[in-house]
């Protein structure tokens, strides 16, 4: 039985790296700012890879209030991708989550106990509940009062020819300092996802202005914790990086405001590598209209769909 942390990967712990990778001033050093970047992007392979990565996602099941029967049958209400069961169970949906019972004689299992029914805590919860059944685990997903069924396969083909991810050449110049301007009090933002009509809503605390090659920009963050987050967007999205945008992470600003942006860092969010991901798309104010030659590029040989 695959072991399974409950944690199904967060793109937060891109972060890790974070502090090693804000040298400035004299204490910089080219080589081992490169060394560092190559490190960084070792570890973000890492993660997608892991079994609690994006990579493995094979379904996202959208579920109104009601009772659905679910496997790998044709004849479940809910159609799970890969080897298992033909009818595995039932989720029943309300106002308060999902609930879901397992049929008799099949091996469904939670922390690695057999389980028969269990309430399907979210992945917005406290303590999400994750199971799985011979090479597949689910979980719930809840977005803005909606619920989903999200699906995994640790056995996925995919997942074991994966790689490498592409990236733009390491440019220290595009590494730049940054200042926070703050709103009077932190704001809720609101943008778009990847999935129709549903909202992406950070708190966001201001935005942060820049300079590149003596044009100034700006964008606005996200409170990630006890960091900054970016969804952005530029002129590579058309034909070197994922449409939607990317990711990027920075560490919170001194009392002076300022922090360092690295767009080496910038990354793919989830939905770049399969369609089972509640991406947020950037937002046309966080649109740049240059070239940012930095980061992560898109390779559509790296995006699973079925029978890849």
């Amino acid at each position: 039985m695959k072991k399974w942390r409950n944690v199904w990967g967060s793109a937060s712990l891109l972060g890790v790296l974070l502090g090693a990778c804000n040298q400035s001033g004299a204490d910089f050093d080219l080589d081992v700012y490169r060394a560092e970047i190559m490190d960084w992007r070792a570890y973000r392979l890492g993660l997608l890879l892991e079994p609690e990565g994006y990579l493995n996602q094979t379904g996202l099941y959208w579920l109104e209030p009601g009772t659905y029967s679910f496997g790998t049958g044709p004849d479940s209400d809910v159609v799970f991708a890969g080897e298992g069961a033909d009818q595995i169970g039932k989720f029943v949906v309300d106002e308060s989550g999902v609930t879901m019972s397992v049929d008799d004689g099949i091996d469904v299992r939670h922390n690695g106990l057999p389980v028969t029914e269990i309430a399907m805590v979210p992945d917005t919860g406290e303590n999400p509940v994750a199971v799985t059944h011979a090479s597949l685990g689910w979980m719930a997903v809840e977005r803005e009062g909606r619920y989903a069924i999200r699906l995994r396969d640790f056995e996925l083909p995919f997942v074991k020819s994966f790689g490498p991810l592409p990236y733009f050449d390491i440019d220290p110049a595009f590494r730049v300092q940054a200042r926070l301007h703050r709103y009077p009090t932190p704001i809720i933002s609101s943008g778009e996802t990847v999935i129709e009509g549903l909202e992406y809503r950070p708190e966001s605390p201001g935005r942060v202005r820049f300079a590149i090659d003596g044009q100034e920009f700006e964008l606005e963050a996200f409170t990630a914790g006890d960091r900054l987050f970016y969804v952005f967007g530029d002129e590579t999205n058309r034909d070197k990086t994922y449409g939607a945008g990317r990711f990027l992470y920075s560490a919170m600003p001194g009392e002076d405001g300022m922090l360092i942006l690295d767009f080496n860092q910038a990354y793919s969010p989830p939905c770049a590598f399969n369609d089972y991901s509640t991406c947020p798309v950037a937002s046309p104010g966080n649109r740049l209209p240059i070239r940012i030659e930095a980061g992560e590029i898109y390779d559509p040989a790296l995006h699973y769909s079925p029978g890849h």
